[in-house]
């Protein structure tokens, strides 16, 4: 199988096309220099361009890439670099997508549980509307932008990602050496929910997106969301560290901006209905365990 990706040099892309190639797949990667290798093809989200190698002949094309979203304070100018860089990727690609003569089957358009906004701690699955806030609208534009490809027959699928698990990066990998201090804790109250999902749950399902018959939103979250204060305990304990710190809102929001209530402090407890309905199997469900492997 040829596989296109984009965002191959972040967390979860790097581990995909690991995981492809460890399985004998032919894996092109689209990136915005000059391409300095085989399995790379330039491609420039802003201008709309393209290299049609990409998506001609592709089985299957995974877009994943995009600003972080933790990675700087939500500025305005901030912000609006995390929408561009979504939007305008996508709107390429579904572009050239529309315009291949010979499409990929598939389009795997990265997205986000950030669509459902603050949901308490009322379960929220993929029938959920729409919540607040600069996510939800992003999300919702964002999953949007790929209608190019949807409207000549594509199968387009969503993944809303939620917090994924992994010791090189995301929330973990930046909070790890803290907790190996002993100085972790939880974030505000720690009553918020947090759906998480282990790196290789993700990238396994990520895959099985590509295999099976599903479009449209699907969410990538365990089956079993915890409260910030759960999570906290479960690394503490995995850690052999104690982690009855808390880190106060107004310090989160002193660092991080709009991102902190948006982010760390909002309540998302998300489940993966139409993922299990599908029939995956989730090598990891509870956050105990799912931490105990990653570390």
């Amino acid at each position: 199988m040829k596989v296109t990706v984009t965002g191959s040099s972040g967390l979860i892309g790097g581990a995909l096309v690991r995981s492809l190639r460890a399985d004998g797949h032919d894996v092109l990667r689209l990136v915005r220099r000059e391409p300095a290798a085989d399995d790379e093809a330039r491609w420039s989200p802003a201008d709309g361009c393209v290299d049609r190698a990409a998506v001609e002949g592709a089985d299957a094309i995974v877009h994943l890439a995009g600003a972080g979203l933790g990675d700087r304070p939500w500025t305005s100018a901030y912000k609006r670099r995390i929408r561009d860089s979504r939007l305008d990727g996508t709107r390429s690609l579904a572009q050239a997508i529309a315009a291949a003569g010979r499409r990929p089957p598939v389009l795997v358009s990265g997205s986000a549980i950030g669509y459902y906004g603050d949901t308490g701690g009322q379960e929220a699955d993929e029938k959920a509307g729409m919540g607040r806030g600069f996510l939800a609208g992003l999300v919702r534009d964002w999953e949007a932008a790929a209608e190019p490809a949807r409207e000549v027959g594509v199968r387009v699928v969503h993944p809303r990602t939620g917090v994924v698990l992994a010791r090189s990066g995301g929330l973990l990998g930046r909070t790890l050496p803290l907790f190996r201090l002993g100085l972790g804790g939880r974030l505000g109250d720690g009553r918020q929910w947090t759906s998480w999902i282990s790196l290789d749950d993700q990238v396994a399902a990520l895959r099985f997106l590509i295999d099976h018959e599903l479009s449209g939103p699907v969410n990538l979250t365990a089956p079993n969301p915890v409260t910030n204060a759960e999570y906290t305990r479960a690394l503490g304990a995995v850690l052999r560290r104690p982690a009855r710190l808390a880190v106060p809102r107004f310090a989160l929001r002193a660092v991080l901006g709009g991102f902190a209530d948006e982010g760390p402090l909002i309540s998302q407890r998300v489940l993966p209905r139409r993922l299990e309905e599908a029939g995956f199997r989730f090598a990891h469900t509870e956050v105990g365990a799912a931490l105990e492997a990653v570390l």
